[in-house]
C-alpha cells in the first residue's frame, strides 16, 4: 500500500470514495478541485496526529483526509566503515563535512553520500526552515530560490566542487552496491529509507546503524521530512462522514497499522501508535539497534510549516533536470533552483494560479 513519496498513485478505498495519497500530491489534487473538505467531520480528531501530519492534509480551515504516516528524518551509516576511521557520527553539518573529507581519503572509491534528488533533497530544506511554498491571501507563494535554500544548495555544492559525493543516483543499481559494500557510507532519509536499504542491499547486514540527522547549528534539533501519506476524501463523495471515519480507523487502528509497520517500515503519524510492539524491537541489519527509538525522538522535532505547492509533479521534474545536471558537474544546485523557481511561477500562472509576488 505504501509507496515511496511521489511514486505512488491513487488507490480507491471500497465503496467509501477515498484515495490513498502521497501527501505531497494532496495540495495538487485539491487545487484541481478532486479531493472534499472534511473539516467538519475531521476537526475534532486533529489532536489525534502529530503537528506536522495535520499540517500535511490541511489548507487553510480545510481538511481533505487523515494523515497515515510520516517520514521523520535520520542518518543511516555504515558504522563498520566510521569505526574503522575513528570517525563518531556527525552531530553537525560541518562535522559531516569533515567526515566526507575522510571517508574519501580513505579509498577513491568511498563516499560520504550521493545524490539526492526531488522529495528526499527537499527534506534537506525542510530541516533549515527552506520552505517551497506558501499560502498568503489566497495567492500562493514560491520561494524555492529562498536565501535559505541557496544556504542548503552551497553546502552541498562545497561537497561536489570537492568530490565528495557519489555520482551513484539513488535507487539505482550501483547506489544499492554501494551501500553493501561500503562505498557509500551514509544515507540521511526518511524512516521508510530503512526498509530500501535492508531490501537493497543485503551485503549491508549488521554494518549498518541509525543516528540523529545531523544540525545545522551544535545542540540544534530540527528535523527534516521525507515521504509520508494521507487517506484522502474525493470530491463528489456521498457519504463524506462515512470516507472520514474509514481513513481515521486506517490511521489508529493498531492491528492495521502494525501490519503497515512490518511490511513497509511505515511510522504512524497518530499518536497512540507510537508505542506499538513493532516500533520496539531490535533490527538485527541494524546490528540489533533499536532504531525506532532514534526516530520517535527525531519524529516531535520535525518543521510542521513546510506546504507542498499545487503543481508538485511538474515542480519536481524541473528540480530533477536541474539538480541531476549539477550533481555530475553541470551547473549549480543553486542554479537548478533558480531555474525550477521561474519555471514553477510561469507554470502555475498559465495554469490561472493566484502567485503573490
Amino acid at each position: 500500500m505504501h509507496t515511496a513519496p511521489g511514486r505512488g498513485g491513487v488507490a480507491l478505498v471500497g465503496d467509501v470514495e477515498v484515495a490513498y495519497l502521497p501527501v505531497l500530491t494532496l495540495p495538487s489534487f485539491a487545487a484541481q478541485g478532486a479531493l472534499q473538505d472534511v473539516a467538519e467531520y475531521a476537526s475534532p480528531a486533529k489532536d489525534d496526529f502529530q503537528e506536522a501530519a495535520w499540517t500535511s492534509v490541511t489548507l487553510g480551515d480545510q481538511v481533505y483526509g487523515a494523515p497515515v504516516d510520516t517520514g521523520p528524518m535520520v542518518m543511516f551509516y555504515n558504522k563498520e566503515v566510521f569505526d574503522s576511521l575513528d570517525l563518531a557520527p556527525p552531530a553537525t553539518w560541518a562535522e559531516y563535512e569533515k567526515a566526507a573529507r575522510k571517508i574519501h581519503a580513505s579509498g577513491p572509491r568511498r563516499y560520504i553520500s550521493s545524490p539526492y534528488l526531488d522529495y528526499d533533497y527537499a527534506g534537506l530544506a525542510w530541516q533549515a526552515d527552506a520552505g517551497w511554498f506558501g499560502v498568503k491571501d489566497d495567492a500562493w507563494q514560491v520561494t524555492i530560490d529562498s536565501q535559505a535554500n541557496r544556504k542548503v544548495a552551497d553546502y552541498w555544492q562545497g561537497l561536489v566542487d570537492e568530490g565528495l559525493v557519489s555520482g551513484a543516483p539513488m535507487y539505482d543499481q550501483a547506489w544499492y552496491t554501494g551501500l553493501g559494500n561500503g562505498d557509500i557510507a551514509t544515507v540521511v532519509g526518511a524512516v521508510w529509507q530503512a526498509g530500501v536499504i535492508k531490501g537493497g542491499a543485503a551485503k549491508g547486514s549488521g554494518k549498518w546503524a541509525v543516528a540523529p540527522m545531523p544540525q545545522w547549528t551544535e545542540g540544534g534539533d530540527q528535523v527534516g521530512n521525507a515521504g509520508g501519506s494521507a487517506t484522502a476524501v474525493l470530491d463528489g463523495c456521498d457519504a463524506p462522514e462515512a470516507a472520514w471515519e474509514f481513513a481515521h480507523w486506517l490511521s489508529t487502528d493498531r492491528k492495521a497499522f502494525g501490519a503497515l509497520v512490518d511490511e513497509a517500515g511505515l511510522y504512524p503519524a497518530a499518536k497512540d501508535l507510537l508505542d506499538l510492539p513493532q516500533l520496539k524491537a531490535g533490527d538485527p541489519y541494524f546490528g540489533g539497534q533499536k532504531i525506532y527509538d532514534v526516530v520517535a525522538q527525531a519524529s516531535p522535532h520535525v518543521n510542521s510549516s513546510w506546504t507542498w505547492g499545487p503543481l508538485m509533479t511538474r515542480t519536481a521534474a524541473d528540480l530533477n533536470d536541474g539538480l541531476g545536471k549539477a550533481w555530475a558537474g553541470k551547473g549549480t544546485l543553486a542554479g537548478a533552483l533558480e531555474a525550477t523557481q521561474r519555471a514553477t511561477v510561469n507554470e502555475m500562472r498559465k495554469q490561472g494560479l493566484e502567485v503573490a509576488e
